[in-house]
Order: C-alpha cells, then structure tokens, then sequence
C-alpha cells in the first residue's frame, strides 16, 4: 500500500488567488503615487512570495505500510516548511488541541512525546486517510474533522473574485488616469 494525499485543490486555488488578488495592484501604485519602493522590487517580492506560498501548497502526506510522511517538493526550502516521518508504531495517540481562533487541530503523540506531529487536514480524501491512520495506528478517528469545511474555501474564492473586480477597477484606473 502506499497513498498520497495533496493539498485540495479548492483550497489551493484559493489561497493563490487571494495572494494574486491581495497584492498585484502594489506595483502598479507604486507607479503612480511614486512610492519610494520601485514596482521592479514590488513585482520580484510577489513572485518569491507566490513561489513560497505555492511551495508550502505542495505538501504531499503520504503513507504506505511502515510509515506516514509530510513532504514538500525537493526545491522548497525545509527552512520555509520541513517535512517529517513517523513509523506507525511510533504513534501512541491523537492529541486535540484548539487553535487561537477556536478551532480544532489534530497532533500525533509518539513513545518518547518529545515532539508532536500536526495530522495535515487540508488534504483532498481527508476521510480517507483518518480510515488509514486508524487501520495502522488502532486510534479511534470517528471524531476527527478537518480544520475548515469546503464551503469556506467557496466563500473565501467568491469574495477573493469580488475583491479581484475591485483591483482590476483600481489598476485600471491607476494607468488610465493616474
């Protein structure tokens, strides 16, 4: 058996498309309101930022017989995001923890409980792989949920695209009038 898990595409999307929408008019007011950072240097930070957004995006978890794994694409820095291996004996629990924003997150619990490994739940199939890590690991997962439901990455991208209208407005409006 071996299984990979990526990131959900709805979520990937839309995470890009916000970054995109959030910050490709920078450049083109810098332009016109002659701010002191040049849109050359503007336009290079975007693309290293979407480079490391896309990047941490990547993540694959993947989980064959002996272990489970969070990687990231080979040229993805491991000090932006490191991956990790746990071999399934090494994992005594599931530990719950909530978030600054009360949400609900996920950690594995090895033997020597010197480090705790965040359960990725942002993957495409995470129902799936709950079913796995409870066939290999004996931990009860009927109680997991992922982090933020579908529907919130939806209405994430309907108003990223309504705030993209309103950039494209201001572009535009900062090269035809400005």
């Amino acid at each position: 058996m071996k299984e990979t898990f990526n990131i959900s595409p709805l979520i990937r999307i839309a995470l890009i498309f916000l970054y995109l929408t959030l910050t490709i008019p920078l450049p083109f007011l810098s332009a016109t309101t002659d701010a002191p950072i040049s849109p050359q240097i503007l336009w290079a930070g975007i693309i290293f930022g979407l480079s490391v957004l896309y990047g941490a995006l990547s993540e694959q978890v993947i989980l064959n017989e002996e272990t489970i794994q969070v990687k990231y694409p080979i040229w993805f820095p491991p000090f932006f995001r490191k991956g990790w291996l746990l071999k399934w004996e090494e994992i005594q629990e599931l530990k719950l923890r909530t978030t600054g924003q009360g949400g609900l997150v996920y950690y594995f619990v090895t033997e020597s409980r010197d480090r705790a490994y965040l359960l990725p739940m942002r993957v495409a199939g995470f129902a799936r792989l709950t079913r796995l890590v409870e066939e290999k690991t004996g931990i009860d997962t009927r109680d997991v949920r992922p982090l933020s439901q579908p529907w919130m990455y939806l209405i994430l991208l309907v108003v990223t695209l309504l705030l993209f209208l309103v950039d494209a407005w201001t572009i535009w409006t900062a090269t035809h009038l400005g």
